[in-house]
């Protein structure tokens, strides 16, 4: 039986320059197209995909990788997924990246520095073309990793200070201050933070609350509360429970999450605790159900698809070493004002 030319010779597989040869193309017209690039006439297109399905032809991911230096992959580090935040964020970077022919690689932090900084020697190992990050705040080490990688990198969530770090988000700070803000116009005396988590955006919502109430004098230290634990709602009705029974003069409670003001409404309605008229509930995200639970939640509105889709783009432009008209790109918030306030 004669040998079939159009595989190596080394190991039997269909080759990149096979599909050329079919295709009547060159090889990288070949590389182009099946990464699904827009430069890439649809008619030519069509006649490499033609040929590499005729071929039985599949990519050699380490092969492309070791070829160009870099993979058609990015790596996304996120701290958890089962939180409809970062699901929102992870939905727009997928999609816009695979309409640009490139592949997610996806690590989950946990929120733990020590964690994000093993995942990013595991992903760069395998050459990325770019690395999408959660926040400014990581350890040295991985930090470092990411500077001497050479590899284009956004940050997102958080707006960086520095020119050199490319940052999509907006100011947690800000934002807490404005809900705050919102509760004090309502005539709200006795404000308290609630927080759970504590993970950095967190605590600069704590900044914001604080910060709010030191500029009219009212900040008391003693209203902060916060737990260590996983946000969700059945913590936000046992932290209710407990500051209502510490401090029944607290008149409102801006809680870090929609997850945990969600609970409390649910835990005020069983408390005999009337919302807004005795105390006001507030949260922040936006998270599903946050309009529809009853009285509707005041919450801050973050643009987590804007983030997700900004924060692509911009790598995107960086991996093609395009110019970048900003490295830090503000998307907003928005101010929900609804029944529980």
């Amino acid at each position: 039986m004669k040998p079939n030319k159009t595989r190596s010779r080394a190991t039997g597989r269909v080759t990149l320059a096979d599909v050329a040869a079919l295709a009547k193309v060159s090889p990288i017209t070949v590389s182009r197209a099946l990464r699904g690039e827009r430069a890439v006439a649809s008619d030519l297109t069509d006649r490499v995909k033609t040929a590499a399905l005729k071929l039985g032809y599949t990519p050699d991911p380490a092969a492309r990788a070791l070829a160009s230096r870099h993979s058609d992959h990015v790596a996304v580090l996120i701290p958890m997924l089962s939180n409809n935040l970062f699901v929102d964020v992870l939905e727009s970077i997928q999609k816009t990246l695979r309409h640009a022919g490139y592949q997610s690689l996806i690590g989950i932090t946990h929120y733990d520095t020590r964690e994000e900084e093993q995942l990013l020697r595991e992903q760069l190992q395998h050459r990325p073309a770019g690395i999408l990050v959660t926040g400014l705040d990581r350890s040295d080490a991985a930090r470092e990793l990411i500077e001497k990688s050479g590899i284009p990198c956004v940050h997102m969530m958080e707006l960086a200070q520095s020119p050199d770090v490319n940052s999509v988000g907006f100011s947690q700070t800000q934002a807490a201050m404005t809900l705050t803000e919102h509760l004090l116009q309502r005539g709200r005396q006795r404000i308290a933070f609630a927080a759970a988590q504590l993970d950095p955006r967190t605590m600069q919502r704590l900044d914001g609350w604080r910060k709010a109430l030191k500029a009219v004098k009212l900040y008391d230290k003693a209203l902060s509360y916060t737990n260590k634990s996983p946000s969700s709602m059945a913590l936000g009705g046992e932290m209710l429970q407990h500051i209502m029974a510490n401090d029944p003069s607290i008149d409102a409670i801006f809680f870090c999450n929609d997850d945990l003001a969600q609970g409390a409404l649910l835990a005020a309605q069983r408390l005999k605790i009337k919302v807004p008229q005795q105390l006001a509930i507030a949260g922040f995200n936006d998270l599903t159900g946050s309009d529809l639970i009853g009285p509707g939640l005041t919450t801050i509105r973050t643009p987590r698809a804007a983030i997700g889709e900004a924060a692509a783009k911009m790598l995107l432009n960086l991996m093609r070493e395009e110019d970048v008209p900003t490295p830090s790109v503000d998307v907003g918030y928005e101010l929900m004002v609804r029944g529980s306030t």
